[in-house]
């Protein structure tokens, strides 16, 4: 398939390479000036045959206008832009202009709906637009959340959810929209109550950091919240479980930190000297490799 990835940032990178190893033809299209030096990277990262009989390939957008370029006859385009609506509307108009009749049109929003996204955009576009969430980078996390408008059709979730699991995600499809999706929404259910520990006194940034890497972290890379709590309870179960600390745990209280800048400051201070300011790059090789390696685990595992 030809894909067209809409923005060279961190994600439009990581899915371009994730695409190409899978054997598409992918064309990157961004403004900024250095795009041809990066896809000259990114062609050097693409493994060969990796998911496919023959790797794919990764380009540059070029011409006059390259977003016509990379959506021309395009059959997938995942946008990958600035997190504003009007801009990811101008986005995929344009690129509807040129894509195939049948193309899929994702968005990588972390939080915007494709309702809102679709708003203004003609009813034959706005039918084949949703949602792509992926967890970064998504060339290394399977995660992809699909998440369609009510004027989503079923043939374009579909389309989206083959092509992902094609390219070895593990999509799921959200029953609504709800703005951060989930993932993202546990993710800042996490952060608020991470946030309000530091500011309570309670732990350090880095003790709690590493009360996550050697309990949940560790658990939640072989299983959900709640299959981790069902197995938790023994023969009854998650009912089972509740019964015994339910009702200490609704005594928790639900915290308001201050995620203000300001009331963030001692919290980005305990971060930068703990893991250096820019983070250190060693960190992010290390994470992936780490993360890399519990993937293989679960797969030796099923």
């Amino acid at each position: 398939m030809k894909v067209a990835v809409i923005g060279a940032g961190t994600i439009g990178q990581s899915w371009a390479k994730l695409f190409a190893s899978h054997g598409h033809e992918v064309v990157l299209s961004d403004p900024r000036e250095d795009l041809g030096e990066i896809v000259s990277d990114l062609v050097g990262e693409v493994p060969a045959g990796a998911g496919s009989n023959s790797a794919g390939s990764v380009r540059a957008a070029e011409g006059e206008d390259p977003l016509a370029d990379a959506a021309s006859g395009a059959d997938f385009i995942q946008e990958c832009g600035p997190e504003r609506v009007d801009v990811k509307r101008e986005l995929f108009a344009a690129a509807a202009q040129h894509a195939s009749a049948q193309a899929v049109f994702a968005s990588s929003s972390s939080a915007i709906p494709a309702s809102e996204t679709a708003a203004q955009l003609p009813d034959d576009v706005a039918a084949r637009l949703l949602v792509g969430h992926p967890f970064n980078p998504p060339h290394i996390m399977p995660l992809v959340e699909v998440v369609p408008s009510p004027k989503t059709s079923d043939e374009a979730v579909q389309t989206a959810v083959e092509f992902y699991r094609g390219v070895g995600r593990e999509p799921i499809v959200l029953k609504k929209e709800a703005r951060g999706f989930v993932g993202n929404r546990l993710q800042n259910a996490v952060l608020r109550e991470a946030v309000h520990l530091v500011q309570s006194g309670v732990v350090s940034v880095e003790d709690l950091d590493a009360a996550v890497r050697n309990s949940l972290g560790i658990r939640w890379a072989a299983v959900g919240p709640f299959e981790g709590l069902h197995l938790g309870g023994g023969k009854a179960g998650l009912r089972g479980l509740m019964e015994h600390i339910g009702p200490s745990f609704a005594e928790i209280d639900l915290p308001q930190p201050d995620m203000s800048m300001e009331g963030m400051a001692e919290i980005f201070e305990q971060a930068e000297a703990a893991y250096g300011m820019p983070p250190e790059e060693s960190i992010a090789v290390r994470r992936d490799e780490i993360q890399n390696a519990i993937l293989r685990a679960r797969a030796a595992g099923r």
